[in-house]
C-alpha cells in the first residue's frame, strides 16, 4: 500500500487545508514551522502536539449535536423533543425564511454552519457564461473583461443568496461543525478527544484530496 507524502499534492491547496483544520482545532503555525514535516503521519502528529488540552473520551457530535439543537429550538422556535439527528431539514427550515434562519442559527451558535448553496442551474448557467467570456477575450478584449466581471459578481450574489441546503439532516450538520468547529463544538474548550483528532484529519485529507481513508491510516503512513 502506497503511502502518501505532502510534495505529492499541490501547495496551496495544502496550506489552505492546514489553515482550515487550524482553525477547527484552534491552534495557529509560526511562517516555516511545518518546514521539515514530509508526510502524512510527520503532520497528524505535529498538529496533535500543538493542542495542550485535558484529553478525554466524551463524543464531540453529541455536543455539537446538542448545542445546534438548542440553537435550532430557539431560533426556530421548535420544541428540542421533535429535533433529531435524522430530522431533515427542509422540514424545520422553510425555503423564504431560509437564509435569515441560518444567518441568526450562526450568530446565536458563535461560528459560522456553512450549509447553502446557489441552485445548480445558477451555478452552471455563471460557469457557462464565464468559460465565454474568457474565450471572448481573444477576440474583444474590452467584452471578455466585462464579461469575467460580471460573472465573478454573479458567483458572489449567487454563494450570498444561495438557498439550496447542502446537507439533509441535523446529524449531518452537527458531524459538519464538529470537523470544521471542533474546538467550539465542545462543551468544555480546555479539553479534547485524541482518537476523533486522527478521524477528522484523515477525513478532511479524504474529502479534500479524493485519498482513500485506508491510506491514510496510521498503517499506511508508516
Amino acid at each position: 500500500m502506497r503511502a502518501y507524502e505532502l510534495k505529492d499534492f499541490d501547495t496551496e491547496d495544502l496550506e489552505d487545508l492546514i489553515l482550515k483544520i487550524g482553525n477547527s482545532l484552534d491552534i495557529r503555525f509560526e511562517e516555516s514551522e511545518l518546514a521539515y514535516v514530509k508526510t502524512f503521519e510527520q503532520l497528524f502528529d505535529h498538529i496533535k502536539s500543538k493542542i495542550d488540552r485535558v484529553k478525554t473520551d466524551d463524543c464531540t457530535v453529541q455536543q455539537a449535536f446538542y448545542k445546534l439543537r438548542n440553537t435550532l429550538s430557539t431560533t426556530l422556535n421548535i420544541e428540542k423533543k421533535n429535533i433529531k439527528s435524522e430530522t431533515l431539514l427542509v422540514d424545520i427550515l422553510p425555503k423564504q425564511t431560509r437564509i435569515q434562519n441560518i444567518k441568526e442559527v450562526n450568530h446565536l451558535i458563535g461560528f459560522k454552519i456553512d450549509i447553502l448553496r446557489p441552485h445548480q442551474l445558477i451555478t452552471s448557467a455563471l460557469f457557462f457564461l464565464l468559460i465565454t467570456a474568457l474565450v471572448g477575450l481573444f477576440f474583444n478584449w474590452q467584452y471578455g473583461i466585462i464579461g469575467i466581471v460580471f460573472c465573478l459578481a454573479g458567483f458572489w450574489i449567487s454563494n450570498k443568496m444561495g438557498a439550496e441546503l447542502d446537507l439533509k439532516t441535523v446529524g449531518e450538520v452537527a458531524e459538519k461543525i464538529t470537523r470544521d468547529n471542533y474546538t467550539k463544538s465542545r462543551r468544555n474548550l480546555d479539553s479534547y478527544n485524541e482518537r476523533e483528532i486522527d478521524q477528522i484529519m484523515t477525513n478532511l485529507f479524504s474529502e479534500y484530496f479524493m485519498i482513500d481513508k485506508s491510506k491514510l491510516s496510521r498503517n499506511a503512513l508508516k
